[in-house]
């Protein structure tokens, strides 16, 4: 009779622990004055936008309308990915305090402070020592990859200083890189639509500008954002957290992929010598190439994730509140997720099925939150799986 006893019992000081390591349900807060790396952060960040905006207020009168169409236009391009990057993150998830946090650092801190002027002091040593046509073909692509990484880099390095017990895994790198990414990527494309309305003498910025937004849109998908999610994990790879054991290896590896894909990027036109023929087919094997990699780290990155969700649910199962079933589908990967709906039968049976799934994340969630202790929110989380599966109505109270 002791082993029904001291499985549940050992269960529980698993879930624990998982919820220790790995921050799940611990909240953020940004003021934190006793922090150097608080100010640093602000500073920073402060200073980028004030830079950004004076630029645009300075161009408005002449641009106003194709600067408000990029906005727009990347604002809609920018909530897509937004809700992507949140859609693949079902773990313990970043409050979103943080994310907006790391947003901010890509899109004025690493972007306008850092980045920009680096970037033009480097150019002109390059112009300087190799001419001016070696630099224009070859500098973006020996100089972008170096200061604009580690840029976006450094604003990792302040979210662990702020954020020490959020940060644990190189998951975690992943997906807050991806955000700070995110936010460089899409103000930076302000900037190039700007320059493009400027072109032909200002005679019609908005249709000057629309080639280049769409160009960046439909490219966008293997730029900044997915550069700075490689980088960002293997950034806590070099470094180790309390929940990932420190590879050096696997760190500068991963550190020196972003580069290198960002490199070639910006160095398509010198490698194709302006050859549209050869400029286009080169651009769609890098952006496949470069998919093709993010996909493979965030398969790298995400077991440490799933390990954590299973020993928080795993005492769910000895409850009966999930079944062995559920608990295989969501602590598994999208094909153990495709063949538990694929099992559940008709269409209206795999939604109910899904929406199991999402119910029995919720209960992660409410037991994260409650570090494991028994709430009314726990209670209800469980209530809500046990509903959802035998198809009964929500009760409105």
């Amino acid at each position: 009779m002791s082993t029904p006893t001291t499985q549940p019992a050992n269960d529980l000081l698993t879930r624990a622990g998982a919820i220790e390591n790995s921050g799940w349900g611990r909240s953020f807060t940004f003021y934190q004055p006793r922090n150097a790396a608080f100010w640093v952060y602000l500073a920073l960040v402060v200073s980028g936008a004030f830079k950004f905006f004076s630029l645009l207020s300075s161009s408005a009168g002449a641009y106003g309308e194709a600067i408000a169409l990029s906005l727009v236009l990347f604002g809609v391009y920018g909530a897509i990915f937004w809700w992507f990057t949140q859609h693949i993150d079902r773990y313990a998830r970043q409050p979103v305090k943080l994310i907006v946090v790391a947003f901010l650092w890509g899109s004025f801190a690493a972007t306008w402070v850092m980045a920009a002027n680096a970037n033009d002091a480097i150019l002109s040593l390059y112009a300087k020592t190799f001419g001016q046509a070696w630099a224009s073909d070859w500098g973006p692509g020996l100089t972008a990859p170096f200061t604009e990484e580690i840029a976006k880099g450094i604003g990792l390095l302040l979210l662990i200083a702020l954020a020490s017990r959020l940060v644990r895994t190189a998951f975690d790198g992943f997906i807050l890189g991806a955000f700070i990414g995110l936010g460089f990527q899409i103000f930076e494309d302000v900037l190039y639509a700007l320059n493009s309305a400027a072109s032909q003498f200002g005679a019609d910025p908005v249709g000057a500008a629309m080639p280049t937004i769409i160009l960046r849109m439909v490219f966008g998908v293997a730029a900044h954002t997915l550069y700075s999610a490689i980088f960002g994990a293997g950034l806590v790879y070099l470094l180790g957290r309390p929940a990932e054991p420190r590879r050096v290896g696997r760190g500068l590896a991963l550190m020196a992929t972003a580069m290198l894909l960002h490199g070639l990027w910006d160095s398509a036109g010198a490698l194709t010598q302006g050859k549209n023929a050869l400029l286009f087919p080169l651009f769609f094997v890098m952006v496949a190439a470069a998919l093709t990699l993010v996909v493979r780290v965030f398969r790298m990155t995400v077991p440490r994730e799933r390990q954590f969700l299973s020993d928080i649910l795993a005492p769910e199962v000895d409850r009966g509140v999930i079944t062995d079933e559920e608990f295989v589908a969501l602590c598994g990967d999208h094909k153990a997720r495709r063949a538990f709906r694929k099992f559940a039968g008709g269409h209206a049976a795999r939604k109910r099925a899904e929406y199991v799934l999402e119910a029995a994340a919720d209960l992660a969630d409410a037991l994260a939150d409650s570090h494991g202790t028994n709430t009314g929110r726990v209670e209800f989380a469980r209530s809500e799986v046990s509903r959802i599966r035998s198809g009964q109505p929500s009760v409105k109270l």
